[in-house]
């Protein structure tokens, strides 16, 4: 099957119907995505709390985000995968910026990386873009902000926060993203950015009305012991279930003598 290019992505705003998108960490994971034709990986600096046992995005490095770029870029034989620059790969220079963007791609294998951030990264976008490397945008709620947003909470509720979310949203468009991730927003003000905008949006918490929806591969499958968050989906509880198995096999071993 041939891999999703750019232009295949942003196609999809034309679709009449919304497009589904997972993240992933791994090799295993990413190989049941990319099986079942889903159109975007993302490998999310979420890794830092999936894969890592951090309680935030903030602490996972480049080298720690190259490894689950690489394993996913493996797996994925259809799909666009696209990797999250982490905390300070970018925010410090526009050389940084570069430089670790570059490395995910020719290093990681993916085909695009992600910024949070809208009229403070334009810069950033538009400089990797001229430079022949896609980006995807993320507005709203940007989980690299924890400390300065007082933790993870819905963005844009006032009509100052929501202009200047539409404002950071039409900036990540004019600086040649492919698209933008629209995450924790309410859902009339998503549905006005995806109105406005020419590229696709994704929503993360924002309601039905974006282009795409995207969620966490462990959310949706119910593989973390923790509570996942109130906008996650969650289909079943693997968890519990492979916690079921290896008891199982303690068990069976105990009792084989």
């Amino acid at each position: 099957m041939k891999r999703k290019t750019i232009q295949d992505i942003k196609n999809l705003k034309k679709s009449k119907l919304p497009f589904a998108t997972l993240t992933a960490y791994d090799f295993n994971s990413a190989q049941i995505i990319d099986s079942a034709d889903i159109p975007l990986i993302l490998v999310g600096d979420s890794a830092s709390m999936t894969m890592y046992g951090y309680d935030t995005t903030i602490p996972i490095s480049m080298e720690e985000m190259l490894l689950v770029v690489r394993a996913v870029s493996r797996a994925a034989k259809q799909a666009l995968v696209v990797a999250d620059m982490p905390f300070l790969s970018y925010q410090t220079s526009i050389e940084d910026t570069i430089k670790n963007a570059g490395t995910l791609i020719k290093n990681g294998g993916a085909g695009a990386v992600k910024l949070e951030g809208g009229l403070q990264v334009k810069k950033h976008i538009q400089t990797l873009v001229d430079y022949g490397i896609p980006v995807l945008g993320h507005v709203g709620l940007t989980p690299q902000s924890y400390h300065q947003l007082s933790g993870y909470k819905i963005q844009g509720k006032t009509p100052e926060e929501a202009q200047k979310i539409i404002s950071d949203a039409r900036a990540v468009e004019n600086a040649g993203a492919f698209g933008v991730v629209l995450e924790c927003i309410p859902e009339i003000l998503a549905k006005e950015i995806t109105q406005q905008l020419t590229i696709p949006t994704i929503g993360i918490g924002s309601g039905n009305n974006c282009d795409g929806q995207i969620q966490v591969f462990h959310d949706i499958i119910g593989l973390s012991r923790e509570k996942a968050p109130k906008h996650a989906q969650t289909y079943d509880n693997i968890y519990s279930k492979i916690q079921n198995i290896v008891t199982q096999y303690k068990s069976d071993v105990e009792n084989s003598s």
